[in-house]
């Protein structure tokens, strides 16, 4: 839902209120490891997304200077196209946090129902890539170990490269197909087949998707308004400031920073009850001596 509202909407204070709790949940999530990958592919494609935008559209009203070509350089091309970055990495963000937060039990939870064939196609693409990733790896391991060495020379790495693809396909197609057979098997798609589940919808569920209802109702509400407006071409205008405008930034921020408030206060209960169980077996431990 998140990055459907990032795509939804080219305020630059919406973008820069998407990016930054994307960015911060995806760090929480992935941790130390999550910040470094979010920098490195970050940067880069924000640069490269900026300037490329310039370089072929010479749309608007503010020119800046004349490139080699002669085409003008705009003020409104820049923007857009930093805009256009922001957008590409905010939605790879919340990609990424959707892959760490929604497993393939979880997919299938939510679409067994409904569509088993389609959940089960999508459960195995979701976990398709990171197994593949890892399968990669072990091949190319057990490879090295075995005396075999795909660093060599050029003709040779590729022979050692293809041996290495070859295996990990293989054992793909050979885990898709037996994962086939087995949920055949078990009756998975039959009609009236009933199945277990760890997922239940609470009260809190409810009430969650009450309060995304409401705030999501608001902000579309409110973008119908005109509050979110905003255009870069042919010149930069829009709607930034204004009771309407600001009280839908702030729906807006507690609507998609929903997730980031639910992770952290269930850490914090997870750390209270270890503290508490930690003190409780000390105690317990003081009163045996």
């Amino acid at each position: 839902m998140c990055y459907r509202i990032c795509l939804a909407f080219t305020n630059p204070v919406c973008l820069g209120i998407s990016f930054i709790v994307a960015f911060v949940y995806s760090v929480i999530l992935r941790g130390r490891h999550g910040f470094i990958t979010n920098l490195k592919y970050m940067i880069p494609l924000i640069v490269l997304t900026a300037l490329f935008n310039p370089a072929f559209s010479h749309q608007g009203v503010t020119i800046l200077a004349y490139l080699p070509s002669g085409n003008p350089l705009t003020l409104e091309s820049i923007a857009y196209g930093v805009m256009a970055a922001f957008l590409l990495v905010c939605v790879l963000c919340w990609f990424s946090c959707f892959n760490a937060v929604i497993s393939s039990d979880k997919m299938v939870y939510l679409f067994g129902k409904l569509a088993p064939v389609l959940s089960l196609v999508l459960s195995m693409t979701l976990k398709f890539i990171p197994e593949l990733t890892a399968q990669f790896g072990k091949v190319y391991r057990a490879q090295k170990a075995s005396g075999y060495n795909i660093n060599g020379r050029y003709f040779k790495s590729v022979r050692m490269g293809c041996h290495v693809l070859s295996s990990v396909v293989t054992w793909s197609l050979e885990r898709a197909l037996i994962t086939a057979d087995s949920m055949k098997a078990r009756g998975y798609g039959l009609p009236g087949r009933t199945a277990y589940s760890l997922f239940r919808f609470r009260k809190r569920d409810a009430r969650a998707l009450v309060y995304m209802l409401i705030c999501g109702g608001y902000v579309l509400w409110g973008s119908m308004q005109g509050g979110f407006r905003f255009w870069y071409y042919p010149e930069i205008r829009g709607n930034l400031t204004g009771t309407l405008t600001v009280s839908m930034y702030i729906v807006y921020v507690c609507l998609i920073g929903l997730p980031v408030f639910v992770h952290v206060r269930d850490d914090i209960k997870q750390n209270r009850m270890k503290m508490t169980d930690a003190a409780l077996a000390c105690n317990d431990g003081q009163g045996l001596r």
